[in-house]
């Protein structure tokens, strides 16, 4: 999987323009939120836009393009979702390497000896741990564990 593909995937499981005061997000357009993104005019986002900042900011900085295709897309989810050194810890939880927000090359030959489907599966595992845990679970549970469930159901 190249970057297109997963952000192809992961524009499905984004929205459009929402402003849902729950969300700690705030005003969000295709899971670009007003958050992580103050200066940029949310409403107005093109997907184009969109897709610079998912390369530039995701993609790249966890690492998607060095993991294996099986782990490529749900790293990147995870990462929009939740920041790419969060994800690339929760990597290193579900491989059994120290976790420090770095994938090096000790992360990389762990990642790469341990079979892809066990390491799609604790990675999830410990995704859905970690979100369960979050203030706002009551609120976006649903969606979130249906977001985790579709990723699984596509491996």
């Amino acid at each position: 999987m190249n970057f297109d593909q997963a952000f192809e995937k992961l524009i499905g499981h984004e929205g459009g323009y929402v402003n849902n005061p729950a969300d700690p997000g705030g005003e969000t357009k295709f899971g670009v939120s007003r958050r992580a993104y103050p200066l940029e005019n949310i409403k107005a986002m093109t997907l184009d836009r969109a897709k610079v900042l998912y390369l530039h900011d995701y993609w790249g900085p966890a690492g998607c393009g060095a993991v294996p295709d099986a782990i490529k897309f749900d790293l990147f989810d995870m990462a929009v979702n939740s920041g790419p050194v969060a994800a690339i810890k929760n990597l290193q939880r579900a491989v059994d390497v120290t976790v420090d927000g770095m994938l090096g090359p000790l992360t990389l030959q762990a990642v790469n000896g341990m079979p892809a489907p066990r390491a799609l599966a604790r990675f999830n595992g410990h995704r859905l741990d970690l979100m369960a845990d979050l203030k706002s679970w009551p609120v976006f549970s649903r969606g979130w564990a249906k977001r985790i469930a579709a990723n699984l159901k596509d491996a």
